[in-house]
């Protein structure tokens, strides 16, 4: 995950796709009789066993549809899914981060889709993802798919696992040269950066009453942020502007002692699931060399005590109908799929948490797959605020977080972020 909506005002954007709701709805009672329903997931995530039996599930059951699925980027979503979604030729289902799924549905641009939330799986539905989805007490974007990071490690490099997070730390900068990584650290990591103010007792924002109080130069963020330029300056020779793209490519270079990425990264490490998109002229990577590969090691990030893990983000996508969508209901039917055991048991094959809890049992039986689950156990997420999309679109964490990474004064740049983060969030 995940998750990363792109600059638009979502008071505009309300304007825009309230005027529009009215042409969806009306399109539930002209439902066409045929026609092509367009489904848009993002990225990679998404394994071609799951996408074959969507689209052969749901064109075996509504005869006279083809359903097309087209594959989106998260930049997609933060710079086009707005337009799009209000526009008379939007697409009928969406995946979207889960952070990001408030924000859309304050827009008006999601259908409600409580009248098939039974159907979608009731009480075995992710809750956190649930909650993810819901706005104002009514469900907008069902769950699809969560992931918790963890980190990977070589034997080859690392022969020990550490107990603590000033453990790990201590051992990154043991491991860091001036080529290696002892941990990946670009500085827009934000996902990554996050734990570290968690695990202190900081906080993104809390909320009292109406107000939104941002949390980053608090006293327990501080020594999070604190502890986390000491791995930036000390740990990493990750670009301090960079993302964690790369994280995968550095580590199976040897460039890398630990890399914290979603537990389905194991399969681009070990070349079971390829990453890079040929037809886009990328290079295709099959994974690590087989040496480095070997005996991949994965554990949840420690917590500041032994035994204790450190809160995590819990990314993961949710999946809506568009409120202009032409056919909303053969749009439901898809989402029902997209819900199935059947299908979510693809997702889970992949090593992706799946939004249905009964298919969880298909996860890998891994140690990755275990360390997942371990981190999982201790997780959080973003603010619940329609308006967080406009603060992920804004940049202003990861901009933020270049600056402590390239030895600013941590304290002054917190200050700052606090001011940028309630601007938006009591906007």
């Amino acid at each position: 995950m995940k998750h990363k909506l792109g600059a638009f005002a979502l008071v505009g954007a309300s304007a825009v796709a309230l005027a529009g709701c009215a042409g969806g709805n009306d399109a539930a009672s002209t439902e066409p009789e045929t026609g092509d329903l367009t489904v848009w997931l993002v990225g990679t995530d998404t394994p071609q066993t799951a996408r074959d039996h969507l689209t052969e599930t749901f064109e075996a059951e509504n005869e006279g549809w083809t359903l097309t699925i087209e594959e989106k980027t998260w930049a997609d979503v933060s710079d086009t899914y707005t337009a799009a979604l209000s526009s008379n030729d939007s697409p009928d289902v969406v995946e979207v981060g889960n952070t990001q799924a408030l924000g859309f549905a304050d827009a008006g641009l999601f259908l409600d889709i409580s009248d098939i939330q039974e159907q979608l799986g009731g009480d075995d539905l992710l809750s956190g993802l649930v909650d993810a989805g819901t706005y104002d007490g009514a469900l907008y974007a069902a769950p699809y798919y969560a992931g918790g990071r963890v980190v990977f490690y070589s034997p080859m490099m690392v022969d020990e696992v550490p107990a603590t997070l000033e453990d790990y730390v201590a051992v990154g900068e043991a491991l860091t040269t001036d080529s290696v990584s002892g941990i990946y650290a670009p500085g827009k990591d934000w996902y990554n950066a996050l734990p570290y103010i968690w695990a202190y007792g900081g906080e993104i924002a809390v909320q009292d009453g109406d107000t939104w109080d941002a949390q980053f130069s608090s006293p327990e963020s501080l020594e999070g942020l604190e502890l986390l330029q000491q791995v930036y300056l000390n740990a990493s020779v990750a670009p301090a502007d960079g993302n964690e793209l790369m994280a995968n490519i550095a580590f199976c270079n040897g460039e890398a002692g630990f890399i914290s990425s979603p537990a389905w990264a194991e399969g681009n490490l070990t070349g079971a699931w390829p990453w890079g998109d040929e037809a886009a002229g990328e290079e295709v990577s099959e994974g690590c060399p087989d040496t480095y590969a070997k005996d991949l090691g994965a554990f949840a990030l420690p917590g500041l005590t032994e035994g204790e893990t450190a809160p995590i983000f819990a990314g993961g996508s949710n999946v809506a109908v568009a409120t202009k969508s032409a056919a909303p209901e053969k749009a439901k039917a898809a989402l029902e799929i997209m819900l199935s055991e059947d299908y979510q048991v693809l997702l889970a094959e992949q090593g992706l948490t799946p939004g249905i809890v009964s298919a969880a049992s298909a996860l890998p039986d891994t140690p990755v797959a275990q360390a997942q689950a371990a981190a999982l156990a201790n997780s959080k997420g973003t603010p619940a605020s329609p308006n967080w999309a406009e603060v992920e679109a804004a940049q202003i964490i990861p901009d933020a977080l270049v600056k402590i990474a390239q030895g600013g004064d941590v304290t002054e740049i917190a200050t700052t972020l606090d001011e940028q983060v309630e601007a938006i969030l009591n906007g």
